[in-house]
Formats: C-alpha cells, sequence, structure tokens
C-alpha cells in the first residue's frame, strides 16, 4: 500500500482517487521543471598551443661544411685541436648532424654536405657548434654560430664565413677573444605551393592525384609512413621493429613487444636534392630480443621489400600493403609522399 495524502493506491488493483492522480501529475510537472532550470555542466576542452603543434615542411636547406680556419689550440699541453662540427635546426627534436673529426688541425677542411627539412622560415635558424674531440672525458666547445633562414633568398647559395662565438649573446664580452672562423655554403630550396589534391572516392578508396606535367626536376622530400605489419614472426621471439635503409641513411621505428602484427605509424623524412626517380627504398622487419633471449639469440630478420620510387615521384602519394620477402605470411603497410621544392 503506497500512502499519499488524501489518497490511497492499492497493489496490484493499483486504485486510485481524482485527487491522488491529480497529485502526482502536479508532483511530477515541478520535478521536471526543476530539472529543466538547473544550469547545464561544461566542460573545458584544452586546446593545443599553436606554438607546439607540427608544423608543415616548407623547403630543404642544403649546408656544405667547408672548412674553418685559426682555431685555438685546446689539445694537451698546448697541441692542436682534433676539430669537428655539429649543426643542428633550431626547434627540431632530431639529433644533431656532424662532420668527421679533423685531427691536430687548426685549419680543417670538411668539404661535406647535408640537408635539413625546414617548417618555420622566419623563426628557425641553423645552429652551428664547433668542437674539439677529447681522448678522454667531455669534448670541449670551441665556438659557436648560427645562420638565420629568414635572411637566405630562394635557390641562391650563399657562402658566408662566421666568426666562432662563445655564446649568443650580443652583450657577452667574452665574444671579443678570437676563436676562430667557419666557412658555410647555404641553399633554402622551398617547396611548390601545392594544393591538397588528396580525394576519397565513392567507394571509401583513396584517388591518387598525379603531379602536373610541368612539375620541376628540382629537389623535394620524401616522407616514409610505415603504419602496421600482419603476419610476421621470429624463430626465437617477435618483438618486430622496421628500419628503413635509403641512399646510406638508415632510420628505425619503435619495437613492439610479442606481436606478431604490429602498428607503427611512425613517420620519417628524407631530404632529397633531385627526385629518386631510379632509387629504391630498402625496409626491412626484425625483432630485437629480450635482455635474457639476448644472451642466445640476436636480432632476427623477419622479411624485407625494396620499393623503386618511380611511382610515389609521378603520383605524388601511394599508399599500399607489401608481400615481405622472405616470410611465409608476412606483409607490411607502407606510406609515401613526395613533395617538391
Amino acid at each position: 500500500m503506497l500512502h499519499l495524502p488524501n489518497c490511497s493506491v492499492s497493489f496490484p488493483s493499483l486504485k486510485m482517487s481524482r485527487y491522488c492522480f491529480a497529485y502526482l501529475q502536479e508532483t511530477i510537472k515541478k520535478e521536471v521543471a526543476s530539472m529543466c532550470l538547473l544550469r547545464p555542466k561544461t566542460q573545458q576542452v584544452p586546446t593545443m598551443d599553436p606554438s607546439k603543434a607540427s608544423k608543415r615542411p616548407v623547403g630543404i636547406l642544403l649546408v656544405k661544411v667547408s672548412g674553418a680556419q685559426n682555431l685555438e689550440k685546446k689539445g694537451l699541453l698546448g697541441s692542436k685541436s682534433d676539430p669537428y662540427v655539429k649543426l643542428k635546426m633550431s626547434g627540431d627534436r632530431l639529433p644533431s648532424k656532424k662532420t668527421t673529426v679533423k685531427r691536430s688541425n687548426l685549419n680543417p677542411e670538411w668539404n661535406e654536405e647535408f640537408k635539413f627539412v625546414v617548417t618555420d622560415l622566419e623563426n628557425q635558424s641553423l645552429v652551428v657548434d664547433v668542437f674539439d674531440r677529447a681522448q678522454v672525458g667531455k669534448h670541449e666547445k670551441m665556438g659557436m654560430n648560427r645562420v638565420l633562414l629568414s635572411e637566405l633568398a630562394p635557390d641562391e647559395t650563399k657562402v658566408m664565413t662566421l666568426n666562432l662565438l662563445k655564446t649568443m649573446d650580443s652583450n657577452d664580452i667574452q665574444n671579443e677573444k678570437s676563436r676562430g672562423q667557419i666557412t658555410l655554403e647555404v641553399t633554402y630550396k622551398p617547396f611548390k605551393e601545392e594544393e591538397d589534391t588528396e580525394e576519397e572516392s565513392m567507394d571509401g578508396t583513396d584517388e591518387v592525384q598525379k603531379a602536373p606535367d610541368n612539375t620541376p626536376a628540382a629537389g623535394g622530400l620524401l616522407f616514409v609512413i610505415l603504419h602496421e605489419a600482419q603476419d610476421v614472426e621470429g624463430k626465437h621471439h617477435t618483438n618486430p621493429y622496421a628500419e628503413i635503409i635509403f641512399k646510406g641513411e638508415e632510420k628505425k621505428t619503435k619495437v613492439v613487444k610479442k606481436n606478431r602484427d604490429p602498428r607503427w605509424e611512425d613517420e620519417f623524412e628524407f631530404a632529397c636534392k633531385e627526385p629518386p626517380t631510379n632509387d629504391k627504398l630498402h625496409v626491412q622487419v626484425l625483432s630485437k630480443a629480450g635482455k635474457i633471449g639476448g644472451m642466445l639469440h640476436g636480432k632476427e630478420t623477419l622479411g624485407y621489400i625494396d620499393i623503386t620510387l618511380a611511382d610515389v615521384i609521378s603520383n605524388r602519394r601511394i599508399n599500399e600493403k607489401y608481400r615481405l620477402i622472405d616470410s611465409k605470411y608476412g606483409q607490411i603497410q607502407i606510406e609515401l609522399q613526395w613533395r617538391t621544392s
């Protein structure tokens, strides 16, 4: 029996008086009204700082380290230095690139070339550090300087001789001391301005647009995106990672432990002076041994593929699955993109 003011409801007959029914209606209306008057809850969604967002590459910086002059003696007991140069783009998380070491030389000549991806022409700079290689202990910095990319004219090679400084603080009195000079040749090659021509067809497959017929045979950037692999298996362990070899340069994905179907979604970039139409991209899947298993069994090769790059140069983008050679069932999905300068 449910007791309400001036009414009664009995079960199972559910008999109720006219007054009881009106009372229930009024009570429900009040409850619903009070719920509607409640302030709705809001949730703050954080937005990404634009300065920290990943920026799209806008060009390539070609750098030739010609040589250095009048370096200081940093060796033991005043002997000559063993200099080398480290180069890095500001705001880039990639490791620095290095020249070879020139033994006992205060006027070294390198004539070594490097390529860097540019993502912010207005704010990025090339940071140049010269070090003396130490046989024991920490290598000593001999001097530094930088090249502002905003001061470079597109497609023009600029030869510059920079004074080596202690710091980049213009007011630092230590910079008055002569530390030698370094000579560089730098060329900024911007990418072509292109509209996003990728469209999705009605059946859900990606439609690849070909490059214009008048596309110049200039340099560009090759993007390699290793999405995933399926049915890869080692004899002794299956901790797969992929390794890319392109023109002698090697890059690796992360390791996925104990997984025959690893998903990497790792992206890599290769700067090219000219379209690699006649080149091949070598991709191999390997398995890294664990700490204990590594003592008995080293890394294993789970399969490989060599991809001719002519298609991606003409089509701008391909995204395909490839059967791995030397693998019974293994496949790998690789996306390639080509952007020209």
